[in-house]
């Protein structure tokens, strides 16, 4: 079974904390990316990544002084968001660090298919900006099927915690012999069942800690997850769909 997840914007560089395993498979492709945002413009880049000021000039930074090969951190404590917040892997024990090396894949923009223990380099590039090299469109059509052949799982079980926007970077390639199982949780809300962005990505995030703690090795063991007020709901569920709904709301 391998996992899928999403990045975060925010992120941080800390070579030090722990030791990273690997260079980045696609790390080529990376370099290409980086050597065509480097030719961009200051007013370019903004609208590409859609921040302020401060954020255009600390990632203009971070471009001009970019080592892809040095001052690396783990990619599983480069990102900052909300979903890794939850996962908390700097207090994660030997195994359970062993656990997301082998089946968890963070999806990227900039690196395409990261392993935890990857190093990478703090960077600002969502899946879906029109980033356009050697005749692509986008980023979609410049990775192609490289994720979906990298990430893919001998089983052919993949087990999707990413948002739309990345998972549609494999859901495009699946073959009819694979498996493709995306959670949801959701929420009632006068009387609909929604799905809340943040409380979505902190369950995410709890999923991954719920899979790597127990060692779950297939689908099936993820419908015991109860953290955060959310459990299995078998009636709404599919084969194709997992639903969660946070009903122990305080």
């Amino acid at each position: 079974m391998r996992i899928i997840l999403s990045p975060t914007k925010k992120m941080k560089e800390d070579p030090d904390s722990l030791p990273y395993s690997n260079i980045p498979v696609f790390l080529d492709r990376t370099e290409e990316i980086l050597f065509w945002l480097r030719q961009q413009e200051q007013s370019d880049l903004q609208k590409l990544w859609a921040c302020n000021d401060d954020i255009v000039r600390q990632n203009i930074e971070r471009l001009n002084s970019m080592d892809l090969r040095s001052h690396l951190t783990p990619a599983i404590l480069a990102y900052e968001g909300i979903a890794f917040q939850y996962m908390a892997p700097a207090v994660f024990e030997d195994a359970h660090l062993d656990y997301v090396q082998n089946h968890l894949r963070i999806l990227s923009g900039f690196y395409g298919a990261l392993k935890p223990l990857d190093g990478v380099r703090a960077y600002r590039l969502e899946m879906q900006s029109k980033v356009k090299i050697g005749g692509h469109k986008d980023l979609y059509s410049l990775w192609g099927d490289a994720l979906y052949q990298e990430i893919h799982p001998e089983d052919g079980v993949i087990f999707n915690l990413a948002s739309k926007e990345y998972s549609k970077s494999i859901e495009k390639y699946l073959s009819p012999s694979d498996r493709f199982i995306t959670c949801s949780f959701v929420e009632n809300v006068k009387g609909k069942l929604v799905q809340k962005a943040t409380f979505s990505k902190m369950a995410r995030g709890e999923m991954v800690r719920f899979l790597a703690e127990n060692s779950v090795d297939s689908p099936e063991g993820a419908k015991d997850f109860n953290r955060l007020g959310f459990h299995f709901r078998a009636e709404l569920s599919t084969e194709k769909e997992f639903i969660f709904e946070r009903t122990d709301i305080q």
